[in-house]
C-alpha cells in the first residue's frame, strides 16, 4: 500500500523547493492554514513577512528583497537603482526597492521593507525592456541593463546625473549597444538628454 504524503509532509517539501514560499501556494497545494501556523510556532519554518515564510536555516540571499515585494505586489517592476544593482552596475546602493506601478495603483505598505514607486501611464513601460528573473522560487520583473539606464536618465532630478553618468559608461563598456539604449531613451522621451554623452563616450 502507498502511502499518501501528510499535509506536514508536503509543506516542508514545499519549503525545500522554494526558498520563499507563500501561503497561497501551500494551500494550493492542499496544505492547511493550521498546519502552516503550526510550523511556525514550532520552529520549522519563520514567518517573513504577511503571508512569506522560510526554512530558518535557508542561505541568506541578497535578492530577498526583491524577492518579498514580487511576491506580495506582482504588478510591481523592479526599476532604478535597484535594477541597477540587480545587474551590478555602477557603485551606487539602493535605500530602498524602487519600483514601477499603474499610475493609479494603490501604494503598497509592505511593513519593514521600504519602497520607492515611480509611475508611469505609458504601457509600453510595463513590457518593453522587462526580464522575469526568477529569484526565490518567485518570478521577479526587473529592466534589462539598457531601458534601467534610461529609466535613470529620465529621473536623472532625483537620482543625480552622476549616477546616470557611470552606469551609462559600464553598460557600454559591456556591449551594450547605442541603438539599444537609444531606443529606451526614445521611449522615456530622454534622447535629446543622452544623446550627447552617448556620443562623447564613443
Amino acid at each position: 500500500m502507498v502511502l499518501q504524503p501528510t499535509q506536514f509532509e508536503i509543506l516542508m517539501e514545499l519549503a525545500e523547493r522554494m526558498p520563499l514560499l507563500r501561503a497561497s501556494d501551500a494551500r494550493s497545494a492542499g496544505v492547511s492554514s493550521s498546519i502552516l501556523s503550526r510550523a511556525v510556532r514550532d520552529g520549522v519554518l519563520e514567518q517573513v513577512s504577511r503571508g512569506l515564510y522560510r526554512r530558518p536555516d535557508a542561505p541568506w540571499d541578497e535578492h530577498l528583497a526583491l524577492s518579498e515585494v514580487a511576491a506580495r505586489v506582482p504588478q510591481a517592476i523592479v526599476v532604478l537603482v535597484s535594477a541597477l544593482n540587480f545587474h551590478q552596475i555602477g557603485s551606487h546602493q539602493a535605500h530602498a526597492v524602487s519600483i514601477q506601478l499603474q499610475q493609479n495603483a494603490v501604494t503598497p505598505r509592505l511593513g519593514y521593507l521600504a519602497l520607492e514607486v515611480v509611475r508611469s501611464t505609458n504601457p509600453r513601460a510595463f513590457d518593453e525592456g522587462v526580464e522575469v528573473h526568477v529569484l526565490n522560487g518567485i518570478d521577479v520583473k526587473i529592466t534589462a541593463p539598457a531601458r534601467t539606464v534610461a529609466d535613470c536618465f529620465k529621473h536623472r532630478s532625483k537620482l543625480g546625473l552622476e549616477l546616470c553618468l557611470e552606469a551609462l559608461k559600464e553598460i557600454l563598456r559591456s556591449g551594450t549597444r547605442p541603438a539599444e539604449i537609444m531606443n529606451y531613451a526614445r521611449m522615456n522621451r530622454v534622447e535629446k538628454v543622452m544623446m550627447p554623452y552617448l556620443e562623447a563616450l564613443l
